[in-house]
Formats: structure tokens, C-alpha cells, sequence
């Protein structure tokens, strides 16, 4: 059984990032993706280096891809990746353009790999234990949900969301299902840790058709006959809406990871012991390496 862990780092030029938080920010505050931008410079080595540790530990193969990284079962770079977007899909945003890149690699190191763990740059271990021996990826794709963040349609306001808020994602995957004709039922996924065999990747198809799964993401923006205009207007190009109608239109089996195996470090400053793969939504690494060096 071949396995791969690989993460991925691309330094987006400023000018490129979207201020998609510009409504909701409070005064004085940084755009999240300027903010985002800082910390992973800041603390790049450590986050290079604790991926690097945590994949020696349990014997497995590791790959750090940036921007020109060109290796064994890469047929292209991001450099070429993003070119090729902006030619076809020029209304695709820098940001977006990186996420559907690691959807991308998920197929290219499937090539080599009979399994594979993605860990987003800002994804930091904290266990000795193999989350391929724990997790049977032969039973379905290792994702979490978001779902107990969605709220109900009344309760939603232009300053309660954003284009990248579970609610975007949730509702704008509920518009592409009935627009597919299947059942609007869906998972909010986060795909900052996915781990995935060779088997569910060929059985996603999350590429197959993807010209016209833009076209269909895009006749929704702002328009629908089902949603309000609060809803709509905040569609967009996420990998995490195309992930959840994927699963769903191909039948895909999912485990849930739990918290242990996926840590939702955003809102509540606290990391418990138990937490062996940390997601830093709040970018907080401080205390992160505070915890781990304690």
C-alpha cells in the first residue's frame, strides 16, 4: 500500500487577494486574506517543518508543493495550473484558482499513490499515530462538515456571511443539486484535511464535466428562482460547494473525521490535548507553538 501526505503553499501576490470580508470587517481590522498572507510568511518554516516530521513519523512520503514545484507524479506546477485557469476561466479568483489546485493534485499523486492525505499549509500535526492505520480509507473520503454552522435562510443577513461562509457553501451546493434534478440534501465539507483513496477519487469525478459545472456555478450567482437575492448573491466558484455535489450526485461514501483527527481552531482559544491535527482557522500559530512546546 503506497501513501502520500502532501500540503500545499502558494504566496499569492497581494494585488491578487480578494478583500471577500470588506462588509463584515470591523473597523481597523486586516482583510483576512492580507492577515492570512502575513502569518504563513511568519511562520512558513515551522509549518514546512512540522508536516515534514509528522509524515517521517509514521513512514510515510511527503511532498510540500508551491508555486513552481515540479516532482515525481506532477505533470505540471501551479505556475502552469494558474495560467491555464486564467485563459479558460478568467472570472475565477487567485484564491479559488489554489483550491481547486489541490483537488488537482488529490488526481496527480493518485497516479503513484494508492492513498493520500491533504493537509492545508495551516494544518499543524500533533500526534505520533498514522492517520492512514486509524482511518480505513477503503470505507470512504475522510472529510469534516461544517453542517452545525449553517443557519436557517430567515435568520441570514447580508453581514452574517460572506461567499466563503458555510451558509454560502451550503445553499449555493442545495441550488446545484435541484438544478441536476437530485435532492438539494447536502454536507457543508471542508476540505482543509481530506484524506482519500485512488478508488473514491476515480469515483468522485470531480474534474469530469468541469466547464460545465462553472457555467451552471456561475447562471446562479444572484439568480434564482428558489433562494432570496441575500442567498445568491453570494454564490461563487468554491471547491468545497463542488466537493459537497460531488459526493452526493456520485454516491461517494464519507467518514466524518471528529474533532481529534480535525481541530476547528477558529473562534474559542483553546486547543485540547487531544487534538492531533490542528486546523488554525484563526491563523493564531502563537499559540500553537506555545501549546507544543509547553
Amino acid at each position: 500500500m503506497k501513501r502520500k501526505i502532501f500540503s500545499l503553499y502558494i504566496n499569492i501576490p497581494k494585488e491578487e487577494l480578494d478583500t471577500f470580508d470588506e462588509h463584515i470587517k470591523k473597523k481597523d481590522a486586516e482583510f483576512t486574506n492580507y492577515n492570512t498572507k502575513n502569518e504563513f510568511e511568519k511562520n512558513y518554516q515551522r509549518l514546512v517543518d512540522c508536516k515534514v516530521d509528522y509524515a517521517k513519523k509514521i513512514g510515510v512520503d511527503f511532498t510540500m508543493v508551491e508555486n513552481d514545484t515540479k516532482c515525481a507524479g506532477l505533470n505540471t506546477s501551479y505556475v502552469d495550473y494558474y495560467k491555464w485557469m486564467r485563459e479558460f476561466y478568467p472570472e475565477i479568483t487567485s484564491y479559488n484558482i489554489v483550491n481547486f489546485f489541490k483537488i488537482h493534485l488529490l488526481y496527480e499523486f493518485a497516479k503513484d499513490y494508492d492513498e493520500v492525505l491533504y493537509l492545508d499549509f495551516d494544518v499543524v500535526p500533533n500526534t505520533d499515530q498514522n492517520f492512514f492505520e486509524v482511518w480505513d480509507l477503503s470505507k470512504g473520503v475522510c472529510v469534516l462538515n461544517n453542517n452545525e454552522r449553517v443557519s436557517p435562510i430567515q435568520k441570514i443577513t447580508e453581514r452574517t456571511q460572506t461567499i466563503r461562509s458555510p451558509n454560502a457553501k451550503y445553499y449555493n451546493a442545495q441550488a446545484m443539486l435541484i438544478e441536476k434534478g437530485l435532492s438539494p440534501e447536502n454536507d457543508v465539507i471542508n476540505t482543509g484535511i481530506v484524506g482519500i483513496s485512488k478508488k473514491h477519487l476515480d469515483q468522485l469525478e470531480y474534474f469530469t464535466n468541469f466547464k460545465d459545472e462553472l457555467k451552471l456555478m456561475t447562471s446562479l450567482i444572484g439568480e434564482s428562482d428558489i433562494f432570496p437575492k441575500k442567498i445568491a448573491d453570494f454564490f461563487g466558484y468554491d471547491n468545497e460547494t463542488l466537493f459537497a455535489v460531488k459526493l452526493k450526485e456520485k454516491n461517494v461514501p464519507v467518514q466524518w473525521l471528529n474533532k481529534e483527527w480535525h481541530y476547528f481552531f477558529d473562534n474559542y482559544l483553546f486547543i485540547p490535548s487531544t487534538a492531533k491535527l490542528i486546523h488554525a482557522i484563526n491563523k493564531r500559530f502563537d499559540l500553537i507553538w506555545r501549546k507544543l512546546d509547553a
